[in-house]
């Protein structure tokens, strides 16, 4: 009997190193992240646990890709000092209200997400493609909901980006505060807000508290809270 039990775990360990062997690396927790990984739990898991190193590297190949242009910004002291930030300017064909900063985490993730998800997801749900994305920042000095007694905000690292609407390319804008009291657009902005969550430690929306009516919350903070 204690042979046969030796004999089961030697081909179950076998089997697991050969199934280790050949797969996917977008499969693979322990591979590298690609700009190509498909959205998932693993490539989640992948962009929260990014070296400052991988993450610029990684962030300088999608801007050689065009899925988004950045600009390095200089370290900033004071109360809510600044390190390894960028502004970013556009999203490749996607183009912003306004330019803004952000960490090298949210600023990749972010690129990720239009591209994978916020762009395909508005072609089939409006039959239109997405050509911008107008926010009401990223960075701001301050407390979470401007409270003396609560913790940092993750504005105040410039780890958050708040969205407020989108333009199509039918000239359509849909704002969040709208948009998410119609039924015509509810769906697709639904779907946009929980495909945030592969990407984004936290992502909230209309439904989270009479705070965020009128906008999307895209943070690093936290591990896929998307509500």
């Amino acid at each position: 009997m204690k042979g046969k039990t030796l004999l089961i775990v030697f081909i179950l360990v076998a089997v697991a190193t050969v199934g280790y062997r050949w797969l996917p690396s977008h499969y693979n927790p322990f591979t590298p992240l690609s700009l190509d990984d498909p959205p998932g739990p693993i490539t989640q898991y992948k962009l929260r646990r990014l070296t400052p190193e991988a993450c610029a590297s990684l962030l300088s190949q999608a801007n050689q890709k065009a899925l988004i242009r950045t600009q390095p910004v200089a370290d900033s002291a004071g109360a809510c000092p600044l390190h390894n930030v960028v502004r970013v300017r556009d999203f490749g064909p996607v183009s912003l209200n306004s330019s803004f900063l952000a960490s090298c985490s949210l600023a990749l993730s972010s690129a990720l997400f239009v591209s994978q998800q916020a762009r395909p997801l508005t072609k089939t749900w409006t039959g239109s493609e997405l050509v911008r994305i107008e926010h009401l920042g990223s960075y701001a000095c301050r407390n979470i909901y401007h409270r003396p007694d609560a913790r940092r905000s993750e504005h105040a690292t410039a780890e958050a980006l708040d969205i407020s609407a989108f333009r199509l390319a039918n000239g359509e804008r849909v704002t969040i505060l709208h948009g998410w009291r119609s039924t015509k657009t509810q769906p697709w902005l639904q779907a946009l807000l929980t495909a945030s969550c592969g990407y984004y430690g936290n992502g909230l929306g209309p439904e989270y508290n009479a705070a965020h009516a009128n906008h999307f919350h895209l943070g690093m903070r936290d591990f896929g809270l998307c509500r």
